[in-house]
């Protein structure tokens, strides 16, 4: 079974995350979410991204904040693509965590998305990108919710808009 494994350090990352599941759920997308850390639960992180790996995972989102580099350490342990999340955070303005999640040394890549819930719901929609490169109603519905989009916004503007 393919699937999408969502991991994050913390359960505070949660709020953010569950808004990745919710565009995977969106696509009807498969996926599982777990707190694991890659300082504080090392062997737990290892574990998981090779039992995930055995069971169909095709894509991991990683999410941590400060310099916990989560998506870093799964990278380390796949060579599936992982997307990363830096979370937003007090400290250093959150570029602690996008820096550690985006400064990857060649050849161990981690994709890195934007900080906080607009990165959780980027990722997921480019997790369903990638798995639509094998999947024709994936691919489809992708194309049909830019459309919406699309449709939505033109509808918007045709309500306020002012041309001369």
């Amino acid at each position: 079974m393919k699937f999408v494994a969502i991991l994050m350090g913390s359960k505070s990352d949660y709020e953010v995350m569950s808004e990745a599941a919710r565009v995977l759920e969106g696509f009807g997308v498969k996926y599982e979410l777990i707190i694991t850390s890659a300082h504080r639960s090392p062997k737990r992180t290892k574990d998981y991204i090779k039992e995930a790996e055995q069971k169909g995972a095709k894509v991991f989102i990683a999410a941590a904040g400060m310099a916990a580099h989560l998506a870093g350490a799964v990278a380390a342990y796949t060579t599936k693509p992982v997307l990363g999340v830096p979370m937003s955070g007090t400290n250093l303005g959150s570029m602690d965590s996008l820096f550690s999640t985006v400064q990857m040394p060649s050849g161990i890549p981690v994709g890195t998305l934007a900080i906080g819930k607009a990165g959780a719901m980027n990722a997921a929609y480019l997790a369903v990108q990638i798995l639509a490169l094998n999947d024709e109603n994936l691919a489809k519905a992708l194309k049909e919710e830019r459309k919406r989009k699309e449709d939505k916004l033109v509808k918007d503007s045709k309500s306020v808009e002012v041309i001369l």
